[in-house]
């Protein structure tokens, strides 16, 4: 299946290991690990980037097999998870800097094709939160409350 808006396939992309075995140069348990992303998350990074610094950092290649829960169960559990997912706030932090930058230029139709599709992502993935019940029925996305959201 093609990508929505350039036509491309876009088959190579890197995979998480086929084998589920935990490493053998590992040495942290799993309440460890879990202290661990408590304190990454008590320093306001996302899940995402808890990920990456664990990766980078600490050497620790997948979190679910030692862990036995991914990073964002661990922060549900503990409720340091934010209300609005990480990935519809990183369209909305997009779209709010797409605005800025069409206030300044309004002749780049470019950007503003941009700002279309970032909307309709928004939109789109809106639904989508509201349907399976990560987001509240009564949210709604607002490009001018997005901006006080942000900051």
């Amino acid at each position: 299946m093609a990508r929505m808006y350039s036509r491309r396939k876009g088959k190579a992309r890197s995979h998480q290991p086929l084998k589920k075995s935990l490493p053998t140069w590992l040495r942290y348990t799993g309440k460890e690990l879990e202290l661990l992303v408590l304190k990454l998350a008590k320093e306001g990074k996302t899940p995402s980037q808890i990920g990456i610094v664990l990766r980078d950092t600490y050497g620790i290649p997948d979190i679910k097999p030692i862990a036995k829960k991914s990073i964002t169960q661990i922060l549900k559990e503990k409720s340091l998870l934010s209300e609005v997912p990480e990935d519809l706030m990183a369209l909305i932090k997009k779209n709010v800097k797409l605005l800025k930058h069409f206030e300044r230029n309004a002749q780049d139709m470019t950007s503003k094709r941009g700002l279309q599709l970032t909307t309709s992502k928004i939109k789109r993935l809106t639904k989508y939160y509201k349907r399976v019940g990560k987001l509240p029925s009564a949210w709604k996305f607002d490009p001018k409350k997005a901006s006080l959201m942000i900051e």
